[in-house]
């Protein structure tokens, strides 16, 4: 789909190793009517899910806790996040790839999920629409400790915490992840738990 006030010029791939980087010159069109020639790097690592799993009777949360290189070399001494569950769709509709991303880091199969928007997670370089969801577990749902695939070198702990102990690790610097924020400003908002 195409826009009358851009205009696609040339995309060259710069990397294609983990992902996708590509550096893509356009035309702009300016408020004046002219058009201006920028460049601009995007990155493309596909679409993804995220969801914040809540169990009302208790007041809990569902997190994780694992190694994020990039937060590690920008100042996080020691690279570890806390988040909520989150993948990526590869070739799944967003509620299937969720549904199983759940049961692999979590251990908790669940099969009633709600879809409450979608996101761009960071519009000035990467090209991933983040789909959020939140879905109510219990204890009869977890069949498996979670922890996520070893093939795909993950090493995750699953967290249960109360939500209000989740809302003061964001006032404290505990969590810093935006997804998982988003999700629990979310549970708040709406007065769910």
């Amino acid at each position: 789909m195409q826009d009358s006030n851009v205009q696609i010029e040339k995309t060259e791939i710069l990397s294609d190793n983990w992902y996708v980087l590509k550096k893509v010159t356009f035309n702009i069109r300016k408020k004046d009517g002219s058009f201006e020639q920028q460049s601009r790097e995007a990155y493309d690592r596909g679409n993804g899910a995220t969801i914040l799993l809540y169990d009302k009777n208790n007041g809990n949360v569902i997190l994780t806790r694992q190694f994020r290189l990039p937060t590690f070399i920008n100042g996080n001494d020691n690279g570890m996040m806390i988040e909520a569950c989150a993948g990526l769709l590869d070739n799944d509709n967003p509620e299937d790839c969720i549904r199983r991303e759940t049961e692999e880091e979590t251990g908790y199969k669940i099969s009633k999920v709600e879809k409450i928007f979608e996101a761009y997670m960071s519009p000035g370089s990467v090209t991933e629409i983040l789909h959020f969801f939140i879905a109510e577990y219990s204890r009869e749902m977890k069949i498996t400790d979670g922890g996520g695939l070893d093939d795909e070198g993950e090493n995750i702990e699953v967290l249960e915490l109360s939500f209000d102990e989740a809302l003061q690790m964001i006032d404290n610097g505990n969590i810093k992840d935006a997804k998982t924020i988003m999700l629990l400003q979310y549970l708040r908002l709406k007065n769910i738990l």
